[in-house]
């Protein structure tokens, strides 16, 4: 069957409301999955992410040598450098850390499905999964594909991107709610945050940017983690990516920031992400007690930013997602937490 026929069919067995999203669902490029002339005869809607469309597309019974296609979300280019996701995807599957790339369409991606279990927040914290997803990321962390250039984070970029966009969207009038922090205080907040973290001395490497629980799958026979939806890959501050995954130990749908991980648990999880990097980084010698408490320190203030970034974009995300997710409300939660651990994350010292 061409691939033609395969996002006509596609289309056909998308609900109605759904169709929409799909008329431009043409291939740019495509890399034939196997047995793709059977590519259409089970779909089955996945309906975790808040971002895209997904759907799984298999043989018989039972999911084996699934196929994914999603079909990106309303105005997410506004979000995401679709161009970047791509290149992130090939570099990351090429180092053994991403699933096959079949196809890329004109609004979506087909990809190979990985075996596993999507993590909940209770088992992101248990032993051996956490030490697995540490050393995994430092894995990522530890890919060298600049060739040769001096990688630059890219946060503050985007964060000024989402601030612009938001004030077009919102007008002076537009009154969001009371919890929503004024344009102002949100401009206030953003150039705090570049003058008191870019200073830190994180590593800027490459980075997932987006370590929720459903992005991990824990392979249990085989006893690895891998991490899936790149979306937002990229450079970035090596401490914002920890951070941001500590962050969403506390959910998604029900969320609940007294899950973030305490001081005890985030020096063994930091101490194990520092051994694994060393490892593949190809640097000799134990790990030091203050290398552990350098990283915490700067984990935990660029958790503040990871806050502030997903706020933003939840904002934007109310205003043209079509997905049903209560967006402005988790905008609402995140700065929330932000402020509330702002003074305690502000006052952490480096070590000497």
């Amino acid at each position: 069957m061409s691939p033609k026929n395969n996002a006509a069919i596609i289309r056909q067995t998308l609900p109605d409301r759904e169709r929409g999203s799909c008329q431009d669902l043409s291939i740019a490029s495509c890399e034939p999955p196997p047995d793709s002339r059977a590519l259409s005869s089970f779909l089955q809607f996945f309906t975790d992410g808040i971002t895209n469309k997904l759907l799984g597309c298999y043989v018989g019974a039972v999911m084996q040598d699934v196929v994914l296609v999603r079909i990106y979300g309303n105005k997410t280019e506004l979000l995401v450098d679709r161009e970047n996701e791509v290149k992130s995807f090939r570099v990351l599957h090429a180092n053994r850390c991403a699933p096959r790339l079949y196809c890329t369409f004109n609004n979506g991606l087909c990809y190979e499905f990985l075996q596993g279990t999507a993590l909940e927040p209770e088992h992101i914290r248990s032993q051996p999964v956490y030490r697995l997803i540490a050393r995994q990321l430092a894995k990522y962390h530890a890919i060298h594909a600049h060739n040769g250039w001096v990688p630059r984070s890219d946060l503050w970029l985007k964060m000024g991107k989402y601030f612009a966009l938001i004030s077009k969207c919102f007008k002076e009038h537009d009154r969001l709610s009371p919890e929503v922090p004024s344009p102002q205080s949100l401009r206030k907040e953003l150039v705090w945050l570049q003058q008191s973290l870019s200073v830190l001395g994180s590593p800027v490497v490459l980075c997932h940017n987006d370590l929720l629980c459903k992005n991990i799958i824990y392979n249990q026979r085989e006893g690895d983690v891998k991490f899936i939806d790149y979306e937002y890959a990229g450079y970035n501050y090596q401490a914002y990516d920890i951070g941001n995954h500590f962050n969403e130990f506390a959910g998604l749908n029900e969320v609940d920031y007294s899950h973030y991980p305490g001081r005890a648990f985030q020096l063994q999880w930091l101490r194990s992400y520092l051994e694994a990097y060393k490892e593949h980084k190809g640097q000799d010698g134990e790990v030091a007690d203050r290398e552990v408490e350098l990283l915490y320190v700067q984990v935990n203030k660029f958790a503040l930013a990871s806050h502030f970034f997903w706020g933003l974009w939840a904002l934007i995300q109310a205003k043209f997602s079509t997905i049903d997710f209560d967006f402005l409300g988790y905008a609402m939660l995140r700065f929330k937490q932000y402020f509330k651990m702002k003074p305690e994350a502000a006052a952490l010292t480096l070590p000497e």
